[in-house]
C-alpha cells in the first residue's frame, strides 16, 4: 500500500526538485506548488503516479490532483521533505533551524508592526498636542486594532511554517485573545483576554500543528475533513486555556519585568554589554531569538526598550568603517565596498558593512563591537535616570528607528537620547579602529 510519504517523495523529483518549488499549499482536494521553472515537471510520469488522480496547470500554480483526505497528508510530508532537503542545502543546525523557524513567524509581521508604530506616535503627538481631536480616536483604533489581534496572526504563520493548516493555528491561538476567557479559571485564576500574548499564540499553534498531524495520521480518510479540524481546535483550545495561557503568561510578565530592571539597576552596563555583543550576535543569526522578547514587550508595554540599545552596535560599525575608509586612502576596492554599504550601515541594515569591511579586516569587527558598547552604555545610562528609550516596532535600526521611538520623557527626549547614543557610538567606532584597528599603512 501507497503511504503519504511514498507519494511526498515520489513527488518531489517530478516537480524539479526542492530548488524548483517556491510555495507549497492546498485545498480539500489538490496539492498546489508555486514552481520556479514549470517546464522541469515531468507531466506524464506525474499523472501515472499511484494517489495521483489529475494534474491542473495554470498562470499562477500547478495542480496536482491527490482527493480529500490524502492531500492533507501528502501536502504534511511534502514540506516536511522540502525542509529537509532545504535544510541539509544549507547545512544548518538544529538551532540555526529553530531560529530560523521563529524569525519565519515574526519577521511577515514586522511591516504591519512599523506601519501601526508608525501611526501610534503619530496619534500621541496629535493627542499632545491638542489637535484634530475628531482624528485621533480613528487613529488610535487603525493603529491598535493589529496589536490586539497579532496572536492571531502568530498562530497562523506559526502553524504554516511547522507543517500544519494555517488556519487551524489562527484558530487556536485566537483563543489567547478572545474576550470570553475572562470566564475561564486556570489554577485558580481567572484568566485575562491576551494573557501570554504572542508567546502563547505560538506555543497554541506549535502544540495543533502536532495535534493535527497526529489526527492525520490515524483518522480515516473518509472522516479527516470533518474529525481533524475538529480534534485540532478542541485539544489544543483546552490545552491553550488551562495550560498554556497561564504558562506562557508567567514567562511574559517574567520578560517584562527582568527588561525593566535590568534597565533601572544596571542601565549602562546592560546597555553596553547589548551593545557591544549584538554585532556577533548577527553574525551567527543567534538575533533571531529576540524577536519574540520584542514583540512580547511592544505587546505589554507599547515598545521595546531593548531595540534602541541593540542598535548601538550599527553605529559602532558604521564609526568603523567611516575609519577604514579614512586609513586606507589607497585602496579602491574596500572604499568603494564602504561607499556603498554605508547608506545601508546608517539605516541599520549592518550585513554589508559586516560581511564585506569589518569581518575580513578582523580588527575592525572588534573595535565596531566597542562602538557599540559606548552607545548602549550613553543610552542605558539615560534609562538608569529615569528616562527609558523603546521603539513601538521592530525592524527598522539606525537612523531609520527615529520615527518609531517613544520614551519616558516624550518623542522628543527619546529622539535626543537615541541621537546621542549613534553619535556616541560612531564617535567611539571610528577613533578605535582608527587607533587600533588597522596598521598604519605604509
Amino acid at each position: 500500500m501507497t503511504t503519504s510519504y511514498d507519494t511526498a517523495t515520489a513527488l518531489l523529483p517530478l516537480v524539479g526538485g526542492p530548488a524548483n518549488v517556491t510555495s507549497v499549499a492546498h485545498c480539500m482536494t489538490r496539492l498546489r506548488l508555486g514552481l520556479a521553472d514549470p517546464s522541469r515537471v515531468d507531466g506524464a510520469a506525474l499523472r501515472a503516479l499511484p494517489g495521483v488522480l489529475g494534474v491542473v496547470e495554470d498562470d499562477d500554480t500547478y495542480q496536482i490532483v491527490l482527493g480529500p483526505g490524502a492531500v492533507t497528508r501528502v501536502t504534511a510530508d511534502f514540506e516536511a521533505l522540502l525542509r529537509k532537503e532545504t535544510r541539509h542545502a544549507r547545512n544548518a543546525t538544529p538551532l540555526k533551524l529553530a531560529l530560523r523557524r521563529v524569525a519565519n513567524v515574526f519577521v511577515p509581521l514586522i511591516p504591519a508592526l512599523i506601519g501601526c508604530g508608525i501611526l501610534a506616535g503619530l496619534n500621541g503627538l496629535l493627542v499632545n498636542a491638542g489637535w484634530l481631536h475628531g482624528l485621533t480616536s480613528a487613529l488610535s483604533a487603525i493603529a491598535s486594532a493589529f496589536m490586539s489581534l497579532i496572536a492571531v496572526f502568530v498562530g497562523y504563520n506559526t502553524a504554516k511554517e511547522f507543517g500544519g493548516t494555517p488556519v487551524l493555528g489562527g484558530a487556536i491561538a485566537a483563543v489567547v485573545v478572545y474576550p470570553g476567557v475572562a470566564k475561564v479559571t486556570a489554577f485558580g485564576v481567572a484568566l485575562a483576554p491576551g494573557q501570554g500574548g504572542v508567546l502563547g499564540a505560538l506555543a497554541a499553534a506549535v502544540l495543533g500543528t502536532y495535534v493535527e498531524k497526529w489526527c492525520r495520521g490515524h483518522v480515516p480518510a473518509t472522516l479527516d475533513v470533518l474529525l481533524t479540524p475538529t480534534l485540532t481546535v478542541l485539544v489544543s483550545g483546552l490545552a491553550t486555556l488551562y495550560v498554556l495561557m497561564y504558562a506562557a503568561g508567567t514567562v511574559a510578565s517574567a520578560i517584562g519585568t527582568a527588561a525593566n530592571w535590568l534597565l533601572s539597576t544596571t542601565g549602562a552596563f546592560a546597555g553596553a554589554v547589548l551593545g557591544g555583543l549584538f554585532l556577533p550576535l548577527v553574525m551567527l543569526g543567534l538575533h533571531q531569538a529576540l524577536i519574540p522578547i520584542h514583540a512580547t514587550l511592544i505587546e505589554q508595554q507599547g515598545s521595546t526598550t531593548l531595540l534602541p540599545l541593540l542598535a548601538m552596535a550599527g553605529a559602532g560599525q558604521v564609526g568603523a568603517a567611516a575609519a577604514v575608509y579614512v586609513r586606507l586612502r589607497h585602496n579602491t576596492a574596500m572604499r568603494t565596498t564602504i561607499k556603498s554599504a554605508l547608506p545601508a550601515g546608517l539605516l541599520g541594515v549592518g550585513e554589508p558593512l559586516i560581511y564585506g569591511v569589518s569581518l575580513p579586516l578582523g580588527r575592525p569587527f572588534l573595535t565596531a563591537c566597542a562602538g557599540g558598547a559606548a552607545g548602549g552604555a550613553f543610552v542605558g545610562l539615560f534609562a538608569m535616570l529615569g528616562e527609558r528609550v523603546g521603539a513601538t516596532a521592530i525592524g527598522p535600526s539606525g537612523w531609520a528607528l527615529f520615527p518609531l521611538l517613544a520614551g519616558d520623557g516624550g518623542l522628543g527626549t527619546a529622539a535626543a537620547i537615541y541621537g546621542g547614543g549613534l553619535l556616541t557610538g560612531y564617535a567611539v567606532g571610528f577613533g578605535a579602529t582608527y587607533a587600533f584597528g588597522l596598521p598604519k599603512e605604509r
